[in-house]
């Protein structure tokens, strides 16, 4: 009879702990909060980019410690709902190689992955800059696989568009951009405008860190990238393969500072948040609009509704992607990230809905909320 007794117990005990596991799993998103992904710890993967492939979403982002030197790669992340993210591994690592650009202590930022229908390959870029050099060489990396998850394979990291000039900045705007001699004059902006940075670099080839990828219906690639010192955008047509840009590229916003680009496109139109200069210090959020990815963009003001301090902070948060969601008609995420300058790896996510009125984007805060906000009409 005790014997009896002591299995139902086990078998009660053995239910309770199966309802308990189901209950851990996520339903909703917690904009700020600690996300744990399927083995209980907080997921690592900052300066996120998304990539949907055979109905399912795949994290990747940078592996943080404590600093911003890169220890470990990028690591990746797999979710058939958004709410759930189960550890893959590391998709790109650093190695102990001091002959490598890759080399450990280096610094990886912003990973985008994008995968290319005609070689089968999954090509990943990042902001790269080396080891103990700080920000001084602004250059984008490029690595391959041909499994989503890796291992992916590091071909090397550069400058862009070395001796070729923007599609929208003639020979004579060339000859015309005046270099900057004094960082602190009040016409720099105006030089800036007219090219002096670009003209600065052209032979080295020009600047590139916040970084982000764009793959359009036709399957034409870009990559967008903060330039010019964090001054302007270039916008880069990629190679058939993705694994190199081409000489067409433009100059976008020259001047107005903008970094942390990403890109989705709506009927038609795309658009592009960013954030602006302030370090790791949160900012306002920015807008733009083209209904070209290589023609003129115009500038919308920040797209963040709320408080003050919301607006004024994007949420205490800045931009890294968009993400379409699957199975649901123009619905898309606005991911963030909250950094913590302090201990990097404590950084934390802010997702939220991209709202439309009169067909231009806004955000606004919910303290927590999920898909089926997709399902009601929006003001």
């Amino acid at each position: 009879m005790l014997r009896k007794i002591g299995v139902i117990i086990v078998l009660i005990f053995l239910l309770l702990g199966c309802g308990e596991t189901e209950e851990k799993k996520h339903i909703s998103f917690h904009p700020g909060a600690l996300w744990p992904d399927t083995e209980g710890n907080h997921i690592n993967a900052h300066g996120g980019g998304f990539l949907i492939y055979d109905d399912t979403y795949y994290w990747f982002g940078e592996h943080k410690g404590i600093n911003s030197r890169a220890q470990v790669g990028v690591r990746v992340y797999a979710s058939k709902d958004l709410y759930n993210w189960e550890n893959k591994g590391v998709a790109l690592s650093v190695v102990d190689d001091e002959n490598s650009k890759l080399q450990r202590g280096c610094i990886l930022e912003r990973p985008k992955v994008i995968f290319n229908k005609k070689t089968n390959k999954f090509v990943m870029w990042f902001h790269h800059e080396l080891k103990d050099q700080g920000y001084s060489n602004a250059l984008t990396g490029v690595a391959i696989a041909d499994k989503v998850t890796g291992p992916y394979e590091y071909l090397d990291s550069f400058r862009i568009h070395a001796g070729v000039l923007p599609l929208n900045f003639s020979e004579d705007d060339f000859e015309k951009a005046e270099l900057i001699t004094d960082e602190n004059t009040e016409e720099r902006k105006e030089k800036v405008i007219s090219g002096a940075y670009l003209k600065r670099d052209f032979e080295v080839g020009q600047m590139s860190r916040d970084m982000t990828l764009f793959v359009d219906e036709d399957e034409t690639a870009y990559h967008i990238t903060a330039s010019e010192e964090n001054r302007t955008l270039l916008i880069s047509k990629l190679s058939d393969d993705y694994t190199s840009v081409t000489d067409e590229y433009i100059r976008v916003l020259p001047g107005g500072r903008n970094e942390a680009p990403a890109i989705f496109k709506k009927n038609g139109k795309y658009f592009m948040f960013s954030s602006g200069l302030t370090g790791w210090k949160p900012n306002p959020g920015k807008l733009a609009v083209s209904d070209d990815m290589m023609g003129h963009w115009t500038s919308l003001g920040n797209p963040c509704v709320g408080t003050e301090e919301e607006m004024n902070t994007t949420f205490w948060s800045q931009s890294t992607y968009v993400i379409p969601v699957l199975g649901k008609e123009d619905a898309f995420i606005f991911a963030a990230d909250r950094w913590n300058p302090k201990n990097h790896i404590d950084g934390r996510y802010v997702w939220l809905p991209v709202q439309f009125k009169n067909d231009i984007p806004y955000i606004e805060w919910f303290d927590s909320w999920n898909l089926s906000f997709f399902n009601h009409d929006k003001k």
